[in-house]
C-alpha cells in the first residue's frame, strides 16, 4: 500500500535569547536565521525548504531590528514541499 501524503504538525517554543549577543543592527535578521536553523534541526529538512509566514516575520520585526523577542512559539507544518512556520496565537 502506498504511503499517503501526511502533513505533520508540531508546536515549538524557540529561544532567541542568544540573538542579544549580536550587533544591535543585525538582531532581527539573525532571529529569522535562528528560527530556520532550529526548525531545520528539529523537523529534519534543509533550511531552504522552510517557509516563514508573513505573520511570524511581522512578529519578529514588530519592535524593530534591534529588539526581537527573547522567545517565540511557532507552529511548524511539514508537507512534501517542506515546512511552513506560523506564529501560535
Amino acid at each position: 500500500m502506498a504511503e499517503e501524503n501526511k502533513a505533520t504538525e508540531q508546536i515549538y517554543t524557540i529561544p532567541l535569547r542568544d540573538v542579544k549577543e549580536y550587533q544591535m543592527w543585525k538582531r532581527s535578521n539573525k532571529a529569522i536565521k535562528v528560527i530556520r536553523e532550529y526548525l531545520s534541526k528539529h523537523m529534519k529538512v534543509e533550511e531552504d525548504k522552510i517557509k516563514i509566514s508573513p505573520a511570524l516575520n511581522e512578529t519578529v520585526w514588530a519592535r524593530g531590528i534591534e529588539k526581537p523577542p527573547s522567545r517565540i512559539r511557532v507552529k511548524a507544518v511539514r508537507s512534501d514541499e517542506g515546512v511552513t512556520a506560523e506564529i501560535v496565537e
